[in-house]
């Protein structure tokens, strides 16, 4: 172990490690493959996720998800990385990458306020090169990750911050900020502030979504402010919230 490390934090870094080598090991396969390309980027896919499926199944990460953090983190960036070599033939490539991307980003919502800084600092690094590699090809399935990867936390941004104590930011902020996002983390991270009970914060985030002139009319935003609304005034005050 290294020096003032714990037998758990040892277990864990050793765990990613390999982690990271099987993963290494999928994509040396794939280019040395045989197969057809949309047969061998399938046999990738199902081989990727199963890899990730037994490395998530070793700890309890409803009582520590950072190691599942750190998983995903080298996922990522390591499909990424084999991206180049994978068939647009097989339809499960674009699903893989879907579903990994959406997993991470419900954990993030769901972690603690405090990242430690040096996993922090290495899932903005793989989410920007991830980023890149897939750009390149055309690929913006990493969006809402590197938003996320741009702050110095998830619920950290000033802007954001703003909204849900009803500050009223700036508006030209308010709007940079809802564009830069996109509204597909947007209303992840409403409902997440629901499942929380958080539901005076999700109304202010949603109403500011329903009004941004991109937005409006669109994804639902104005329902989802109302049902919020619902959850925390008067009958009183929700008709006049409606009438306003």
């Amino acid at each position: 172990m290294a020096e003032g490390e714990t037998e758990k934090e040892y277990d864990t870094r050793k765990a990613i490690e390999g982690l990271r080598e099987r993963f290494q090991g999928l994509t040396t396969t794939l280019k040395e493959s045989p197969e057809s390309p949309s047969e061998a980027s399938l046999r990738f896919c199902q081989e990727f996720c199963q890899v990730l499926v037994e490395h998530a199944g070793r700890w309890k990460t409803e009582e520590d998800p950072l190691p599942l953090l750190e998983a995903y983190t080298v996922a990522i960036l390591s499909y990424a990385k084999a991206t180049s070599c994978l068939s647009s033939e097989c339809e499960n490539v674009p699903r893989v990458l879907e579903n990994l991307a959406l997993s991470c980003v419900e954990l993030l919502l769901s972690l603690p306020e405090h990242v430690p800084g040096a996993l922090w600092e290495d899932f903005q690094s793989s989410v920007k090169s991830a980023h890149g590699f897939l750009q390149d090809n055309g690929n913006t399935q990493l969006h809402m990750l590197s938003a996320i990867a741009q702050e110095p936390g998830v619920w950290s941004n000033t802007t954001l911050c703003g909204i849900m104590s009803n500050e009223k930011p700036e508006i030209d902020k308010v709007h940079e900020f809802l564009k830069m996002e996109g509204p597909a983390l947007l209303n992840m991270r409403i409902k997440h502030l629901i499942k929380q009970n958080r539901s005076e914060k999700a109304a202010l985030l949603a109403k500011m979504c329903s009004e941004y002139p991109e937005y409006e009319g669109k994804w639902n935003f104005k329902q989802t402010y109302l049902v919020c609304l619902c959850m925390t005034k008067t009958q009183e005050n929700l008709t006049q919230e409606v009438g306003d």
